[in-house]
Formats: structure tokens, C-alpha cells, sequence
């Protein structure tokens, strides 16, 4: 018979080999727009074959499945790691979370763990370099949703002052903090190069998934093309975004309740069979070795999964 730890040994270098193709496809970075414009420049290429038109805003938020969502926003690795502002390459990312998978995986032999437990431990050490970026990039979103409707308003004054829309863009960049700073700042390099302002938008709102900012670059695209008070838009999306953390902090705050109570009821098997299988291991032998205790733990998983889809469908209300 071949010992559990062989197999995991074996299994532990699967994963290390497959982390390792992963890094290797990855470590080639795309050559970006600006990149392209200055290739034009120096002569090392056309400009037809380094610029491709990118759909307009608009059509992009319309016909896009589950799957073509999910894509967008995990699907590039290096694209996720630059909207957290991180500075970390995927090479690296990938590194240190193979290092912490060995580490893991260390720690469970030399505790002797149980061969039910590995896994789960080692994959969640793993994951923590990807959950540290994806917080990074949750609360970046968050900053820059709060601060769009300042920039918008100052935005719109620069406008009526008589100054140009680059001109405002340029003032966001100077007079605000991180992250919307550096976005606008990046449109208007972009400018300065010779991109065209609605590719520049476009890539904006692929950098900041936001609703608003949408609005926003819509609200551009289509004043440049049919005119209008561009002003006026801009402090109509500012209000509206206002308006909008409004009602989404009395959803907040009416829904506390249902979001702690949904975490309780999760946390607490987890935590409770943790603290059982560490005071008396084996008490809880029988899930990982008798038939029925295995259907048990796999019914149990599947029932947490469902209640925290429901819990989840509850307390989640679109503003």
C-alpha cells in the first residue's frame, strides 16, 4: 500500500510544477498603449499595426456574460496585481506563494497533521499573496469611488473657468491624492503622447471597473461628438454619486445585523470543529474514516457553501 505521505509529497510537487508553468506563461508583460505610441515615434513600428481599436464604453457594458465578467476581472493575473497598486510582479506573487505552500506543507508533516487537513492548509497558505493583493485592490476602488465626485466637481469648475478638459484632468492630478490621481494623470500623459482621449478613457474604465467613472467617460465621448454643457454633466454624476453613498450607507447600516449574524453562523462550525479536533482528534477521526462520516462532512460542506450563498443573496442590495 503507498504511504499517505508519498502521495502528498507527490501531489506537493504537482502543484509546485504547475505554479511554475503558471509564472513561466505569465513573466512575458504585454507591451502597453504608450509603449506603442513611442514605438510609432522612434520608427520601430507602424501606427497601424501597433494601435487596435478598443470597443466604445458603451458597448461594453452591454452583452457581456457570467463568464466573459469573470474573465475581465481575474482572468489577467497582471492586470489584477496593477489595479491593487501593489507594485509586486506575477512572478513574484507566484513565488512567494509557492514559498508559503512548502512552508505549509513543512508545517503539516512535522505537526503531523491528519491527511484530510493538508490540503486545506496548505492551499490556504498559499493563498494569502493573492488574498493581500485582492485586498489591496478592494480598498483602492473604494478610495477611488469616494473621491470621484470631488475630481468631477473640479472638473467642472475648471470647465466654466474656461480651461480645457486636459487642463482639468491635469489639475486632478496635481491637486488630489491616490489612486484618482494617478489615473487622471495617466489620461493625460496619454494625451500628451497622442493617444486619442476616448482610448485613453477606455482604458481607464478596464483599470477602474466603476459604474460612475463610466458615466463619466461616456459623458465625454458623447459631448465631443454631439456638443453639449459638459460642465453641467459632470456636477449632474458628481450629485448623483453623492447621492448614491447616501443610500447606500442606510442599506449598510440596516443590514448590519443580517451581516454579523451571517458571519457567525458560518465562522462557528469551522471554529468549532477546529477547536474539537485539536482538543480530542479522535472524536473527529470517524468523518475522514468511516463511509457515513465522510457523506457527513461532504453534506456539511455543501449546506455551509449554500447558506452563505443564501445569507449572501439577502443581505446584498444593488444601489
Amino acid at each position: 500500500m503507498i504511504s499517505p505521505v508519498f502521495i502528498m509529497i507527490a501531489v506537493f510537487i504537482g502543484v509546485a510544477a504547475l505554479v511554475g508553468g503558471v509564472m513561466i506563461m505569465m513573466r512575458e508583460k504585454p507591451v502597453s498603449r504608450v509603449e506603442d505610441r513611442l514605438d510609432v515615434l522612434t520608427g520601430k513600428s507602424t501606427f497601424s499595426d501597433s494601435v487596435d481599436v478598443d470597443q466604445s464604453i458603451t458597448k461594453q457594458s452591454q452583452g457581456s456574460g457570467f463568464f466573459d465578467e469573470f474573465l475581465q476581472k481575474y482572468g489577467n493575473l497582471s492586470r489584477f496585481i496593477e489595479q491593487s497598486d501593489t507594485g509586486i510582479t506575477v512572478s513574484k506573487l507566484v513565488a512567494i506563494s509557492a514559498f508559503l505552500m512548502t512552508g505549509g506543507f513543512v508545517v503539516c508533516l512535522v505537526l503531523d497533521m491528519h491527511i484530510g487537513i493538508i490540503p486545506f492548509f496548505v492551499g490556504g497558505a498559499g493563498s494569502l499573496p493573492l488574498l493581500w493583493v485582492w485586498n489591496k485592490r478592494r480598498k483602492r476602488f473604494k478610495q477611488f469611488a469616494t473621491q470621484l465626485p470631488d475630481a468631477m466637481e473640479m472638473l467642472a469648475r475648471a470647465l466654466r473657468a474656461g480651461q480645457s478638459l486636459q487642463f482639468g484632468f491635469q489639475m486632478i492630478a496635481e491637486e488630489m491624492p491616490a489612486p484618482i490621481s494617478q489615473e487622471f494623470g495617466r489620461v493625460f500623459e496619454e494625451q500628451n503622447l497622442g493617444i486619442a482621449l476616448d482610448d485613453s478613457l477606455a482604458d481607464m474604465t478596464e483599470r477602474i471597473p466603476n459604474l460612475d467613472l463610466k458615466f463619466f467617460a461616456t459623458a465625454v465621448i458623447l459631448q465631443r461628438q454631439t456638443g453639449g454643457d459638459l460642465a453641467e454633466i459632470l456636477d449632474k454624476i458628481g450629485e448623483l454619486i453623492r447621492e448614491r453613498f447616501r443610500i447606500w450607507g442606510q442599506v449598510q447600516a440596516l443590514t448590519g445585523e443580517g451581516r454579523l449574524s451571517g458571519a457567525v453562523l458560518l465562522a462557528l462550525p469551522v471554529v468549532l470543529f477546529f477547536v474539537i479536533f485539536y482538543l480530542n482528534p479522535g472524536y473527529v477521526k470517524p468523518l475522514f474514516t468511516d463511509p457515513l462520516g465522510k457523506k457527513m462532512l461532504f453534506g456539511a460542506i455543501v449546506m455551509q457553501i449554500l447558506g452563505a450563498v443564501a445569507i449572501k443573496k439577502i443581505i446584498t442590495i444593488e444601489v
